[in-house]
């Protein structure tokens, strides 16, 4: 009965394409491409190879739809933020509307574009040395795009200032599906 049960969790966390705790937790992997590597999830990247603006896209499936990229990093340092020190939030890398099948290949993935930049456009990852180091989870997400998508009006405020972004809020506030492909990163300081 032990066995099944740790068996059980293993297959989940091999399963989970989003760090562990993290809501809304997806199963689906979503290709997330730099010019330097393809991510695996949770892999350790630096700082210089996720400076520019991903690829992403599928490999199992093509898509068809418009679809809404989000990534954010999950750590960081409250103090910076000017919240209580030893303590963490978030920060919004990205939110880009209207990404669409392209119709090409890369590697094996069926490659899903946007000419949008916003409502915020890509930062690159960034997090600061600490002492001791810790790293930051950058976890991306792909949901459907709704046919009269706009950022809701109580949302705003909280995507022109990034820090402290809330996902479980905005997908409420935004009347969301559940997002269908994830992957996630780290990178240290």
């Amino acid at each position: 009965m032990l066995l099944f049960g740790l068996l059980s969790l293993v297959l989940a966390l091999a399963a989970a394409q989003t760090p562990p705790g993290f809501t809304p937790n997806v199963t689906a992997h979503l290709d997330v491409i730099y010019p330097s590597a393809e991510i695996t999830p949770g892999i350790s990247m630096s700082k210089a190879s996720v400076a520019s603006v991903p690829t992403i896209g599928t490999s199992d499936e093509v898509l068809s739809g418009t679809y809404l990229f989000i990534m954010m990093d999950l750590d960081v340092p409250g103090s910076i933020a000017g919240l209580a020190a030893g303590t963490r939030t978030t920060l919004l890398h990205a939110m880009v509307t209207g990404y669409k099948p392209s119709g090409t290949i890369k590697n094996t993935t069926h490659v899903l574009s946007s000419t949008d930049t916003g409502p915020a456009s890509y930062l690159a990852p960034g997090p600061p040395a600490e002492t001791p180091p810790h790293p930051h989870k950058y976890v991306q997400l792909l949901f459907p795009q709704p046919v009269s998508f706009a950022v809701p009006t109580s949302m705003k405020s909280a995507i022109s200032s990034r820090v402290g972004f809330d996902i479980s809020k905005f997908v409420t506030a935004a009347s969301l599906d559940a997002p269908l492909r994830a992957n996630w990163y780290t990178v240290t300081g």
